[in-house]
């Protein structure tokens, strides 16, 4: 078997499995995992390997990179003390509740403490997979804790295997030392590589070299971190939000719809192949576990699952509260969330190829040569808690953010139509004097005025029946300019088969038709937010009751 072939099935394995996990409305990542132990059971692919490096070095840094450059940094300085707690504090409790039942059941505290690290993380492809229907302030905790306890786990992973390996004592001193070492130089790299690339970025002119620094970006912020042995993952993080923050002013519109369509299918393949590689894994994991009985790994297996989800769940319904008792300030006591909603935060404690590349990333052998007893249980036992979390944990996650019954996140609307009349003001004030620059006929400037000046319309100069008249002329216009645009089409693909024009103009009419339907859409999409801030900011319009009936728009 050649890698490209494991590529090709990889690849083939997500489309059909997320297909069939859409059609049948299942969980994605558990089809995806399952997708993959059929895979791994074949005779073909019964030696697949994966190597850690791949994970850590090509998979963690783009996913990583995707996720914080999508990810409020308004919200994370908002939350700032709970995500620091859930990134830090809750994996290394997670990782000491681990280690304490693996050593109960067995096992020695060095190996104990690794398999601690390793289950400690939750993981960013997992998370991301399943956080919908939430607050964005619930979603920004669970993106960013995913995105930063990797940094935490993946230290406290080096530190344990040196202990194991070298049989050196703990020091809580040194160890403390390599954690603000880690975390602080991994900043500092990160925030360094965005701020050198701002100059770079604003002489860019070629559409293609922006795609192609985008992509190279996360990479470059990555290595330089673990060459000198801090946290790359940090690097990644603080790379993308300060790119997230000066990118709008210098990264052309082109360029940043042609990155971001590039990252969204990326992102879907890493996510979905992570799982199916993990899948893959799971049957050469069993036939090689040869330290203890399959039937103590897999009880072993079930205590330390239990464990991982039950640390979690008793974080988020101990510390929380803890906190409140000493922290007393109003705007606190204001975001405070009640047991029902807090559920969800405490449900969502799924791990992935993370732990499962951690875990193979454990030395064969000591540090004087002697095989490291135990290695190919922390193997097992990973997979099974990975597989676990994600059978219990994944489908049950839509009905639990049912349960927790969050209120409609009415703010990030009324920003939404707060910017649309913003923009519109802003642009008619200076129409005037852009029209005296651009000579057209008044009669455009007039129109372009008049849209303006619905756009910049307040909620409550509009009635109910104005905004949904509205909307029905948006609607229909925009149906009207789509069909016109298929005619369009329907003729530029008549002028190809006659061989009247080349394919090199079919393609760069396509595009020119392409950008309108884009440019359509997202007009469409700004006016109706304008539209139902009239519902969101309440002008005591019953939400709940019948549609009105239709009325001709005058």
């Amino acid at each position: 078997m050649t890698g490209l072939e494991l590529i090709a099935v990889v690849l083939v394995a997500v489309l059909l499995m997320t297909w069939l996990a859409r059609r049948l409305h299942l969980s994605e990542p558990l089809m995806l995992l399952g997708g993959g132990v059929l895979i791994g059971l074949t005779p073909h692919f019964d030696r697949v390997d994966l190597p850690p490096d791949a994970v850590l070095l090509v998979f963690l840094p783009a996913l990583l990179y995707w996720e914080a450059l999508t990810t409020s940094l308004r919200e994370i300085k908002t939350n700032f003390r709970s995500i620091v707690l859930q990134s830090t504090g809750l994996v290394l409790v997670t990782a000491l509740a681990v280690a304490a039942v693996a050593h109960a059941l067995g096992y020695a505290w060095p190996i104990a403490f690794v398999l601690g690290a390793v289950l400690a993380p939750t993981d960013v492809a997992a998370v991301a997979a399943v956080v919908t229907a939430m607050p964005r302030r619930i979603v920004t905790l669970l993106r960013t804790e995913s995105l930063l306890n990797d940094g935490t786990a993946l230290v406290l992973l080096a530190v344990s295997l040196e202990l194991l390996t070298t049989g050196e004592p703990f020091s809580w001193a040194g160890t403390t030392l390599r954690f603000v070492e880690s975390y602080a130089g991994g900043a500092v790299i990160g925030a360094a590589i965005a701020l050198a690339l701002i100059p770079v970025r604003r002489h860019l002119k070629d559409r293609s070299l922006h795609s192609g620094l985008s992509v190279a970006t996360p990479f470059v912020a990555f290595l330089p971190a673990e060459a000198l042995h801090v946290s790359g993952v940090l690097a990644v993080v603080t790379c993308a939000l300060v790119t997230s923050r000066v990118g709008p002013g210098l990264i052309r519109s082109d360029a940043r719809l042609e990155a971001t369509a590039f990252w969204e299918v990326t992102a879907f393949l890493l996510n979905g192949a992570l799982f199916v590689l993990v899948g893959i894994q799971t049957p050469a994991a069993v036939r090689a576990l040869a330290s203890i009985s399959l039937l103590q790994a897999t009880m072993i297996a079930a205590a330390v699952s239990a464990t991982v989800i039950a640390a979690r769940v008793a974080w988020f319904y101990t510390v929380p509260y803890l906190i409140r008792l000493v922290d007393r300030r109003r705007q606190q006591r204001q975001r405070r969330i009640g047991a029902r909603q807090r559920l969800p935060l405490a449900w969502a404690g799924m791990r992935g190829a993370i732990s499962l590349a951690a875990a193979l990333s454990i030395p064969a052998t000591t540090a004087d040569g002697q095989p490291l007893a135990q290695r190919d249980a922390v193997i097992f036992i990973t997979v099974v808690v990975i597989t676990v979390t994600l059978a219990v944990l994944g489908p049950a996650l839509p009905a639990v953010v049912r349960g927790a019954r969050f209120t409609e996140d009415a703010d990030e609307a009324a920003e939404e139509a707060l910017a649309v009349r913003q923009l519109a003001h802003t642009a008619l004030a200076e129409l005037p004097a852009l029209a005296d620059r651009f000579p057209v006929p008044e009669a455009i400037t007039a129109h372009i005025a008049k849209d303006l000046r619905k756009q910049a319309a307040p909620a409550s100069d509009r009635t109910h029946d104005q905004v949904l008249c509205r909307e029905r002329q948006i609607s229909t216009t925009y149906a009207l300019e789509a069909a016109l645009l298929g005619v369009k089409r329907a003729a530029l693909n008549d002028l190809r088969n006659q061989a009247l024009i080349d394919d090199n103009v079919v393609r760069r009419v396509q595009r020119h038709l392409d950008t309108e339907e884009q440019r359509l859409s997202m007009r469409m999409s700004l006016l109706q937010s304008s539209a139902h801030g009239v519902g969101e900011q309440g002008d005591g319009i019953d939400q709940g009751g019948p549609p009105p009936p239709e009325r001709t728009c005058g």
